[in-house]
């Protein structure tokens, strides 16, 4: 998965603990680029455009398998958490085929539930969430009500490292019954509820139910039943991986994320990798394509809710200091204000701000209206 997402060429291989050390890498999300409603061609920057479509970079972890039991220590235990601290969200790779046990080891096809993988990850999730919350948790507690202080700076304060966001804080809070004035008397379970609420919030996670080319859509359907709220979605990351690495030796022609592909020169080709190829043409019309580009999609978009924001310096004809249109892609969260667009694009910006121009409308944005999805904005600041 991570090496289709990436295009690296991390190790791979059927047996636990394949990866010891995390892998860090590249992807990208795809939105329409608005250079098309500007007739003009753009000029990328951090964001490749191809046939109108901008590929936005995203910054991809993987991360060593984790065994029930790793908040005891187990398996790479407490370092395979640690990894996790910073990670916006997660996507889970389970086996749809059932042919790969809890420690990664393989096994008979359709002998293991992929359903009991995403349960006890949870399982392990909130446990160490639980663990972080209720170290010395009483006693500082009271000292939070003596001496009258909020509890969401307590709690931050405690979650330091996890990057969980006061937005994440405040919505785990609210769609809990806890007794906010009286903190020392939050039971274990409540806590661990807490935990539960705040992973939700801070960390969505998607399942990737890999290998669904071994499998059906009878086992895809009895997953998504089992799991509940959190999304599943069918993904062949071997086939993927085949034809992105086809297709950068210019022997197909596919985009990630296609339901389809053409070979490029036939006759180039011998005939078991032509058999290879149609066999992939088989999956991808059998499932609507691999379904990794849009499971990393569904996280950023669907679970994550970010946006794309296109800063120019001139909202007239979308190009920046040195002409070039539409040279730089940003993910942001939804709803998120003109002047922290405007750090994000450069700290004096964001220091000095005065308002932010919508380049379709030419309206003024003030500080703090959010701005939009895919929209092409200048900042306009002090000097």
């Amino acid at each position: 998965m991570f090496n289709a997402l990436t295009l690296l060429d991390v190790p791979m291989a059927p047996y636990p603990f394949t990866t010891l050390e995390p892998n860090r890498g590249v992807g990208a999300v795809r939105v329409p680029c608005p250079h098309v409603e500007k007739g003009v061609p753009c000029t990328p920057g951090n964001a490749k455009c191809v046939e109108g479509v901008r590929w936005v970079p995203v910054n991809l972890i993987d991360v060593p398998g984790l065994v029930p039991g790793a908040h005891e220590g187990k398996g790479l235990g407490h370092k395979f958490l640690d990894d996790l601290r910073a990670a916006d969200g997660f996507i889970q790779v389970v086996d749809l085929s059932g042919s790969t046990d809890a420690e990664g080891r393989l096994a008979a096809p359709g002998s293991q539930d992929p359903a009991d993988e995403v349960a006890w990850l949870e399982n392990e999730l909130v446990t160490w969430v639980s663990e972080i919350l209720g170290r010395d948790f009483e006693r500082q507690a009271r000292s939070v009500e003596l001496e009258g202080k909020k509890v969401e700076d307590f709690l931050a304060h405690r979650l330091t490292g996890l990057s969980v966001s006061p937005a994440a804080l405040a919505a785990a809070l609210r769609g809990s019954t806890l007794d906010r004035a009286h903190p020392s008397h939050w039971t274990a379970d409540e806590r661990r509820g807490l935990a539960t609420a705040l992973l939700r919030a801070s960390k969505p996670r998607l399942v990737a139910a890999n290998k669904c080319d071994r499998s059906t859509s009878e086992a895809l359907t009895a997953l998504t039943g089992a799991i509940g709220e959190i999304p599943a979605v069918p993904t062949a990351a071997d086939a993927e991986l085949t034809l992105r690495r086809a297709a950068r030796a210019g022997l197909v022609n596919y985009r990630p994320g296609d339901a389809s592909f053409s070979m490029n020169d036939p006759e180039r080709l011998n005939p078991a990798q032509v058999k290879a190829l149609e066999s992939l043409r088989a999956i991808l019309a059998r499932w609507g394509g691999t379904g990794v580009q849009p499971a990393l999609e569904r996280l950023v978009f669907d679970r994550l809710h970010q946006i794309v924001v296109f800063p120019v310096e001139d909202e007239t004809h979308w190009v920046d200091g040195r002409g070039r249109v539409l040279p730089d892609a940003l993910l942001v969260p939804a709803d998120t204000p003109a002047r922290a667009v405007a750090y994000r694009v450069h700290t004096d910006l964001g220091e000095h701000f005065i308002r932010a121009i919508d380049g379709r409308t030419h309206r003024a944005l003030a500080a703090d209206q959010p701005v939009g999805a895919n929209a092409v904005i200048r900042i306009v600041a002090r000097k």
